[in-house]
């Protein structure tokens, strides 16, 4: 029971430091942060580089409760971050019993210090809500954020804040001292626009859109841009990037590994093509070779019909006949062509002779 006893009071004592707003945040508990009821939030609480050792966990007034960095629960995880020097706090499912006081606490030699607090609203309408708590671009990009807020916030300042440093671009303010890059327009009904040009990495972090003290949190991420060719002398954006560059040395363009890819895809495409074209023309110019050959051999065939035809009819027989003139003892030998088929064979000697006996 004594036990129990010093827990409770230790719990008060953490809870009056709160109130009382102990070595507090400047930015104080005026900050409400409103959620959809069922939603999730993801709360980022930044802490000194020197105290990355430190215990670090995240306090709720409602119960008295502290939950320590790298812990996961079912609707709830402290997870810590310390190459950001922060640790995140997410909270899923919330519900209006939800609805209380929080804060960021650092041990610093057993000594709690409260680096961030704020009241957390669950409500049915948020009151100041985006449409996503992440957003991303590109360096040298552009990137947009729409933050809506309700009627009764109408005539509220609108702002757009870094939670690292807290600060602050607000719509309808002129001050030189402000990024010039970093554009805020308010269509004056429902909700205000955020336009960050020219990002850089060290843009990179989390910011919350607020109308009063209402706001909610998003978390902006830029990735390095694509390697351009040609050297660079910007000190800026090799520091950023953290990559020591030659002023000598020439990158590859995404347009020459456009080429390349494209390059090991079309050159054997076009191989396969230029061969199938090779091996069409020479079945082509083989075809005609072929049906060529094919008409001369068929035009001799013809030719060599025709000359058989001719020499292979048979000579016509000589037919002699003798012939007795009355008048005359001479013997006239006449040679009949055109001997019927049905007449007699010649005798062997191939000659026919016919007597004719005077009347």
């Amino acid at each position: 029971m004594a036990a129990y006893a010093k827990e409770k009071m230790f719990y008060i004592l953490i809870g009056f430091w709160l109130i009382l707003g102990v070595e507090c945040f400047s930015g104080g508990s005026n900050h409400t942060l409103t959620i959809k009821t069922g939603g999730s939030v993801t709360i980022p609480c930044h802490y000194d580089e020197k105290n990355s050792l430190q215990k670090k966990y995240w306090f709720s007034e409602i119960g008295l409760i502290r939950n320590y960095i790298n812990t996961t629960e079912k609707n709830l995880s402290v997870i810590d971050h310390p190459d950001q020097s922060l640790f995140t706090v997410t909270m899923r499912n919330l519900q209006n019993k939800h609805t209380g006081g929080y804060s960021c606490v650092v041990e610093t030699e057993g000594q709690p210090t409260v680096t961030y607090e704020l009241h957390l609203e669950v409500q049915s309408a948020p009151d100041v809500s985006v449409v996503s708590s992440s957003v991303s671009g590109h360096e040298g990009g552009d990137v947009s954020v729409q933050c809506f807020y309700t009627s009764r916030y109408k005539n509220k300042t609108k702002q757009w804040c870094r939670y690292k440093d807290q600060s602050c671009y607000t719509v309808g303010r002129t001050d030189t001292s402000q990024n010039p890059s970093v554009q805020i327009s308010d269509d004056g009904r429902r909700s205000f626009t955020v336009l960050m040009t020219g990002l850089r990495l060290s843009d990179s972090g989390w910011y919350f859109c607020s109308a009063g003290e209402a706001l909610n949190p998003v978390h902006l991420i830029v990735s390095q841009a694509e390697p351009v060719s040609g050297t660079t002398d910007n000190p800026r954006v090799s520091s950023e990037t953290g990559i020591s560059k030659n002023n000598n040395k020439t990158e590859v363009t995404a347009e020459t590994k456009i080429s390349k890819d494209l390059l090991t895809v079309w050159l054997p495409v076009s191989a396969a093509l230029l061969l199938l074209l090779i091996l069409v023309g020479v079945f082509t110019w083989r075809w005609k070779q072929r049906t060529k050959q094919d008409k001369h051999q068929n035009r001799e065939r013809n030719d060599s019909r025709t000359i058989d035809a001719i020499y292979s009819k048979p000579e016509d027989p000589v037919i002699y006949n003798t012939i007795n003139d009355e008048c005359s003892n001479d013997i006239t030998y006449s040679t009949i062509g055109d001997a019927p088929g049905s007449e007699a064979k010649p005798p062997a000697g191939g000659t026919v002779y016919s007597t004719v006996a005077p009347h």
